[in-house]
């Protein structure tokens, strides 16, 4: 039935108009059970009780009885999946976008890491050329993963790309130039310059594969960063007497905090440390690589193989080359790393990048006016379903 609605809708190029009905809601402020949502134009109009929300006459209903519905999930930090490299290939970000719903994710940055600056350009090319018909997450802008990194935490990044900080090389990355996210490391010369720069043209800054010092890191925050890459990856160990760039964003309220929660980047006691430390401010990503939704192997990371298992991604010298993670997984790991609730686990992939990225009155929350972008869970958070901008754009095979 819904496939043939689907059709329909492609054919007549009508905006789909959905009820879900007797569902488990979180909103921004409330859990609400036995609740209707309502979607049109793919904006949702209503929600409330079940047995008040009339539904519109042409809407496809869905009884959503003993499912929790939530804001679709958002990944800042996306390598590829699939099989495929966004550094090496960004003509597939589309094509994994078409896929990612399965983990409940409608929204995402691809990233692109330290390669030649005509990669970048043609990453930015590629989300200007949306294919017809387009059904799956959003692409919303690029995640430039360096560049301008410190060497001496260069990970699985190919040094012979790395460079210093330079405001000729980057006049025309901005938002509505598709740069949506740079991470780089504050204390190299120039930096702040650059953070300057960006910022006054949209793009939110980042701190990330940084020997950054406490002071180093907070002269990144004044200049304007307000993000942390996969902390405290890619950054000194917190000591008691040098708490560094890590120990800069735990004691900050205010700077967002990127985690990778797959039990191999951080142990899960760190997880519950930076939870605690942070509350709101921290945000779930998959810094997920090509092999992400594959069979182990050999999978490529830009220049580099990656030795890939069940658990982990790796160079041949044992470096972390990204991780293997789904999104939702993300969100399951969390809840059982620190304890806490589903609503405060929701919020780290949903409310907290939407804010980050200013658009928090589009996406990340259920509310009246807001984009229809939805996952439907079931009671053990795995995914049942993904709307997309009002139309179902992945359902669980029974």
């Amino acid at each position: 039935m819904l496939d043939l609605f689907r059709a329909w809708r492609i054919l007549s190029n009508v905006p789909a108009s959905l009820t879900l009905s007797h569902a488990t809601l979180y909103t921004p402020t409330a859990r609400l059970e036995d609740a209707a949502l309502v979607v049109e134009n793919g904006i949702i109009t209503r929600i409330g009780a079940s047995s008040t929300v009339p539904s519109p006459r042409d809407a496809t209903i869905l009884d959503a009885r003993g499912k929790i519905i939530a804001p679709g999930y958002m990944d800042l930090q996306l390598n590829g999946a699939f099989g495929d490299d966004f550094t090496a290939n960004p003509e597939t970000i589309w094509r994994v976008a078409a896929k990612l719903p399965r983990y409940g994710v409608t929204s995402f940055l691809p990233t692109v890491i330290t390669a030649p600056l005509e990669h970048y350009d043609a990453a930015r090319h590629v989300l200007k050329n949306r294919p017809a018909q387009f059904r799956g997450a959003e692409p919303l802008g690029l995640h430039i993963e360096g560049p301008f990194l410190n060497p001496q935490k260069k990970g699985a990044h190919n040094p012979a790309y790395l460079c210093a900080p330079d405001a000729e090389l980057i006049l025309d990355w901005s938002r509505a130039n598709g740069v949506w996210l740079v991470t780089l490391a504050p204390e190299l010369p120039r930096a702040l310059e650059l953070v300057r720069d960006l910022n006054a043209r949209g793009v939110v800054v980042s701190m990330g594969h940084t020997l950054a010092n406490v002071d180093e890191a907070n002269a990144g925050y004044d200049a304007g960063i307000r993000y942390a890459t996969h902390v405290p990856n890619a950054m000194p160990a917190l000591e008691h007497r040098a708490p560094n760039a890590a120990g800069a964003v735990l004691a900050n309220p205010e700077w967002i905090a990127g985690i990778i929660p797959d039990g191999i980047h951080l142990h899960p006691a760190l997880v519950k440390i930076i939870w605690l430390a942070k509350t709101s401010r921290v945000n779930l990503v998959s810094d997920a690589m090509a092999a992400l939704g594959m069979s182990p192997g050999i999978y490529r990371l830009n220049d580099f193989d990656v030795m890939v298992t069940t658990r982990d991604a790796r160079l041949q010298d044992g470096t972390l080359a990204g991780s293997i993670l789904p999104l939702d997984a993300a969100v399951r790991n969390f809840i059982a790393y620190t304890n806490c609730s589903l609503a405060e686990a929701l919020e780290t992939v949903t409310r907290t990048p939407a804010r980050l990225l200013n658009l928090q009155n589009e996406r990340g929350a259920l509310a009246e006016g807001m984009l229809a972008d939805l996952v439907m869970l079931d009671e053990t958070l795995n995914v049942h379903m993904t709307i997309a901008r009002g139309e179902i754009v992945y359902e669980r095979a029974m």
